[in-house]
């Protein structure tokens, strides 16, 4: 219930929309009813051939009294035609009402799985990196696309039939009611009715309990499957170099299956609720027409009045019926709704302190002090200090796994340290805006990220201005300018998804005119050119060479060849720096850096 409140307050921006929709189900409902109460006359005075009989001691209302007369007053014939022309009109209403009702809660589901998808997207851009590590792409991409369509279905019927079924219980009951009164209707025939209604809901409850945890699991398995064909499809090439592609079908053939056989209980169980209403409808007509049947045929009941409860009956079963769909349909929501909110209420790690100050531009140094930081409960950094001068390159090495990357990725706080403190100039960063912060620092990874975009625009990426004099510069500085104007529509072309239309060194090449583009006091680099063949290399070392004058960089390198000339070396091992030092003095210790250095040059 929670979680449903929840879900309908992205309805409440849109209560306009909503109002509207209700005013037209009142109107469907109001005309619907208004044509049920037209049985009375029709079976009566035109079929039966006589007027309508008002049992002894009831008094109408004068104006229903005035409308009785007039239609006692009636030939049949004359009566017919009227009759004709009014049910025309008045389903011709209803229906345009009812068409008015559904387009504007349909707009509603749709306003509000608009909103979610927002909501969520927008929440996802805010948390931190180890959110990231901890959940699959495609699991995420789940919430936004398969877990909010359910939440659609469940707005669009689920809370429409919600609001209009009850306006149409309301109706046709006060026509059951009014029937009873003016036309002396047994209560007999009322209380078995409602009985037998009643003995649904029970029934209805217990599979709608259940329905919500085959949902859940049926949307958790069309994460899986969501996540093997963003991996398959992301990594087609790794998946034919390996000639895995009948493997590849057969994991997504088994998933496949899972949630065939999941949605299918879902289902049965969603089936299953329409018998068990229909027979429950079927038995209170039965048991009706056998009492109301002796008095019809004792003359003790009017055959039209009897006709007209027997039809406000059979309308009392729709809505009936539709709200328990809504029942099991909500449920599956909640699944759904349960799975986002997870999402919703997911905390980051890294948050901008209430009144956090601009960070100026570097002037003096980066410093790291005492830092540690852990994985959950696994340590990776453990105790270290050092300090980055201004238009200083200082470069990280050491074998795989022991700390390289977590330590860099401290600095624009994609990670907060567990312990000890980064500062830039003596400012905590942790005090400081996350956009003041950022917008010192670029970035050129190992894993080249490219948007489905242009070139132009992959370079001019996170700036509000475009002008293509500065993003040329920063392509010539980055050695790219050449083979972009060789492309089809040069700065214009689309580069692909993840930059497919382009080899490993121009992507890596358009991700430093990126940086440079930015034109950042802080750079860091993360084994730019670990992937490169030889030429890329070395078109892609030039380039990274001339962006690093005059700024303070962190280097990660594999190819300890492109870090001799740093300005200070760090040394790690198992999450602690073990040395540090120039180049030339490390290789003079005996050490780590000396065996890595061997292994590469003279092994």
């Amino acid at each position: 219930m929670k979680n449903y409140k929840r879900l309908i307050k992205f309805v409440f921006p849109h209560a306009w929309v909503l109002a509207l929709a209700c005013l037209c189900m009142i109107a469907s409902s109001a005309f619907g009813g208004v044509s049920i109460g037209m049985i009375i006359p029709l079976v009566d005075n035109i079929i039966t051939g006589k007027k309508i009989i008002i049992p002894f001691g009831v008094n109408l209302p004068p104006a229903l009294q005035h409308i009785v007369d007039i239609a006692n007053s009636l030939s049949p014939l004359q009566l017919l035609n009227n009759m004709i022309l009014i049910v025309i009109v008045l389903w011709l209403l209803k229906s345009f009402f009812e068409f008015c009702q559904t387009y504007l809660m349909n707009d509603v589901a749709q306003r509000v799985v608009r909103d979610v998808k927002n909501t969520i997207y927008k929440k996802l851009l805010t948390l931190s990196m180890d959110f990231y590590s901890k959940n699959a792409t495609g699991k995420l991409m789940s919430r936004i696309t398969n877990d909010a369509l359910i939440i659609r279905d469940s707005i669009s019927t689920g809370l429409t039939d919600l609001l209009y079924q009850p306006v149409q219980l309301a109706v046709y009951i006060g026509i059951l009611l009014f029937v009873k009164i003016y036309f002396s209707i047994s209560w007999n025939l009322i209380g078995i009715s409602m009985l037998l209604f009643a003995l649904v809901v029970y029934p209805v409850a217990r599979i709608g309990r259940r329905l919500k945890s085959i949902s859940r699991k049926s949307q958790e398995k069309m994460a899986e499957v969501t996540v093997t064909l963003h991996e398959t499809i992301s990594g087609i090439r790794v998946v034919k170099a390996f000639s895995m592609e009948n493997y590849e079908a057969k994991k997504f053939a088994d998933q496949n299956q899972s949630l065939y056989k999941l949605t299918m209980k879902q289902i049965k169980r969603m089936t299953v609720v329409s018998p068990i209403t229909e027979f429950v409808g079927i038995a209170c007509v039965a048991v009706i027409l056998w009492i109301a049947g002796k008095e019809i045929i004792s003359g003790a009941l009017s055959a039209g009045a009897f006709v007209a409860f027997l039809a406000a009956i059979l309308s009392v079963m729709k809505p009936i019926k539709r709200l328990t769909n809504v029942y099991t349909i909500n449920q599956q929501a909640m699944a759904a709704a349960e799975r986002i909110f997870e999402a919703l209420d997911a905390r980051s790690s890294v948050v901008e302190k209430p009144g956090a100050l601009i960070l100026p531009k570097i002037n003096k140094c980066v410093r790291m002090e005492n830092v540690s930081f852990k994985y959950e409960t696994k340590d990776v950094l453990k105790d270290i200090s050092l300090e980055v001068p201004v238009g200083a390159v200082a470069a990280f090495v050491g074998p795989s796994g022991v700390g390289k990357t977590t330590l860099v990725n401290l600095v624009p706080r994609f990670y907060d340290v567990t312990a000890g403190r980064v500062t830039i100039d003596g400012v905590d960063i942790r005090d400081c805006t996350l956009k003041s912060l950022m917008e010192q620092i670029g970035i050129v990874t190992q894993e080249t990220i490219l948007f489905n975009d242009t070139v132009a625009a992959n370079i001019s990426y996170g700036s509000s201005t475009h002008n293509k004099d500065d993003i040329i510069k920063a392509a010539r500085i980055a050695n790219a300018h050449d083979f972009i104007m060789k492309m089809p529509k040069g700065y214009d072309t689309e580069v692909g998804e993840r930059g497919f239309r382009l080899s490993g060194g121009e992507k890596q090449r358009l991700a430093i005119a990126r940086a440079v583009f930015k034109d950042p006091p802080i750079l860091i680099l993360d084994e730019a050119t670990s992937q490169l063949d030889t030429e890329s290399e070395i078109l892609v070392q030039e380039a990274i060479d001339r962006m690093m004058k005059g700024r303070t960089v962190f280097v990660i390198a594999h190819r300890l060849s492109t870090i001799k000339h740093a300005s200070k070396i760090y040394v790690l091992d198992l999450g602690r720096v073990v040395a540090s030092g120039s180049h030339e003095e490390l290789l003079h210790k005996e050490g780590l850096y000396k065996r890595l250095y061997d292994m590469q040059f003279k092994g």
